[in-house]
């Protein structure tokens, strides 16, 4: 896998996303954020997460989505159950994962992150073919930008945000990856 010079990843299927807007001016790219997330919470393999990032969400569909109605949110990357990784924002354009967040003393960190979602929520174990997308990505990823950090969700917005959760298992995504010194997680 590899990092084109606009920010695509070779080989993966990107679905364009309009939530997202450029980086500040000479802004390193120096966070990965993983999250999760389902639409509806605790159902996979569904389009929602793809309406969502869209802006096609329609919000009679199902209950829960009255309350993204006008929610605009994206991800650089969303890794399906059975492995499939979709690119919705170039990495080198911010997208709007974060939110209201700060890290080491950083606020803004939708500014100097990429973000990666995970299909699944706090609940539910990931997938072999889920932690073996995600290395890889971030291997290439860690290749292409001077990452120093790779965090949750919840270690930028504490209190606000739980992902990945409880069942994301760190020691098994960071024996994957190289090296030892250049990583921080929650």
């Amino acid at each position: 896998m590899k990092i084109d010079a606009v920010g695509c990843l070779d080989g993966t299927r990107f679905i364009l996303s309009p939530n997202c807007d450029e980086r500040p001016v000479d802004c390193e790219i120096s966070l990965l954020v993983i999250h999760n997330i389902s639409l509806p919470p605790e159902e996979f393999g569904g389009d929602g997460v793809i309406q969502l990032f869209t802006n096609r969400i329609d919000p009679e569909a199902h209950p829960y989505y009255q309350a993204l109605r006008n929610l605009t949110v994206s991800a650089h990357f969303f890794i399906r159950r059975n492995g499939e990784t979709i690119q919705f924002v170039s990495c080198e354009k911010r997208a709007w994962h974060a939110g209201e967040s700060c890290w080491q003393g950083k606020s803004c960190c939708n500014d100097f992150s990429i973000g990666v979602e995970l299909e699944g929520s706090d609940t539910t174990p990931f997938t072999d073919l889920q932690y073996q997308a995600l290395a890889a990505l971030t291997r290439t990823l860690q290749s292409r930008y001077p990452i120093t950090g790779i965090v949750g969700h919840s270690d930028i917005a504490p209190g606000r945000k739980t992902d990945p959760g409880p069942c994301f298992d760190w020691e098994r995504y960071r024996a994957a990856l190289p090296g030892a010194d250049n990583r921080s997680s929650g």
